[in-house]
């Protein structure tokens, strides 16, 4: 489950097969959902008998479920004992999971609970799919859309993360939409132009949360090797080249950077981009000091009088500490 169908295309032909036996496969692990490959009927028993020497099916296994009003937070075991976590939610356009991609995070952005463990490893591209087999399998549903924000830095994790898209947006493979698939980034500009050379229609969100360097500084201390105009730049290069809209997300810390001069700030740097902003109320959690703003509303105001598209992230699963920010990759 961590080849992509060309990748696996590649594997049959290394074994002298045909290379549509590719697609026989990946018709059994994402349409029939089979888990032995010994059940993979059409295909001769020395092709599954060859298929069994070379890769296994393991799964990770969900340790623990918590449920919230529209909200599930699943804690996943690894096979080397390692936890990760990931979220359902339920629109009204559908089921989304926000799926994490390492155990722990080295970025360190000091308002989020995820970054408190650092960074133990990526996780393998079947980790990331599994994560919404499993859920898909628990609520027997199809999942419409995906965003990869829970735990991790997906541009630190980059091959893996691409190979995971390719997988679940394949017509033969969970088949959710390009456009449905939203990555995340801190803002790894060597990433942020890779991503853009890329044929995909996926949704690039950047993770921004301060108007300028000072304050970025201090919560995000990647700004320090790549800055806000060196992520902006980026940014623009990639719209250039896509003609994709891109998310700002901006986290709302009381007296941190929530300041009408702020919002101003934000709004000569966007002035011109095909992006909108994403205001997300802080969730708050024990452990750290930041609080939610009080200035939501005035600083959305002063962004729309700028002729910004803004929108304020709708709150889910505070009360489980599945909201965003708060999941961990650490059993408690």
């Amino acid at each position: 489950m961590s080849l992509s169908i060309s990748e696996l295309e590649n594997y049959f032909i290394s074994i002298g097969e045909k290379k549509f036996k590719a697609i026989q496969v990946f018709e059994w692990l994402y349409v029939h959902k089979e888990k032995n490959i010994n059940n993979f009927t059409n295909l001769k028993k020395e092709v599954r008998d060859k298929l069994a020497s070379d890769f296994n099916l393991e799964f990770i296994s969900i340790k623990r479920k918590e449920e919230g009003q529209l909200v599930k937070k699943y804690l996943f075991e690894l096979n080397d004992n390692n936890y990760v976590e990931a979220v359902l939610m339920e629109h009204d356009y559908g089921l989304s999971v926000c799926v994490s991609s390492q155990v722990g995070c080295n970025m360190g952005c000091k308002f989020c609970e995820s970054g408190r463990l650092k960074k133990v490893r990526n996780l393998e591209t079947f980790e990331m799919v599994q994560q919404i087999i499993l859920i898909e399998e628990d609520i027997g549903k199809k999942i419409q859309s995906v965003v990869v924000m829970g735990i991790g830095e997906p541009f630190d994790n980059y091959d893996n993360v691409i190979n995971f898209v390719k997988i679940i947006n394949h017509a033969k493979g969970l088949s959710i939409g390009a456009r449905h698939i939203t990555i995340s980034t801190c803002g790894l500009v060597p990433k942020i132009e890779e991503f853009g050379n890329l044929p995909l229609q996926v949704n690039l969100a950047l993770s921004l949360h301060a108007s300028n360097d000072e304050v970025r500084n201090k919560i995000m201390p990647v700004n320090k090797a790549y800055n806000i105009s060196q992520v902006m730049s980026a940014i623009k290069n990639y719209i250039n080249k896509t003609n994709r809209r891109v998310t700002i997300e901006y986290v709302m810390l009381n007296m941190v950077n929530d300041s009408i001069n702020n919002a101003l700030e934000l709004a000569h740097i966007l002035k011109g981009m095909n992006v909108y902003v994403n205001l997300i109320p802080y969730n708050e959690t024990n452990n750290l000091e930041f609080k939610k703003s009080e200035r939501i509303q005035e600083f959305k105001d002063a962004l729309l009088k700028c002729g910004i598209n803004v929108t304020v992230r709708r709150e889910f699963g505070g009360n489980i500490s599945a909201a965003c920010g708060q999941l961990r990759s650490k059993e408690v």
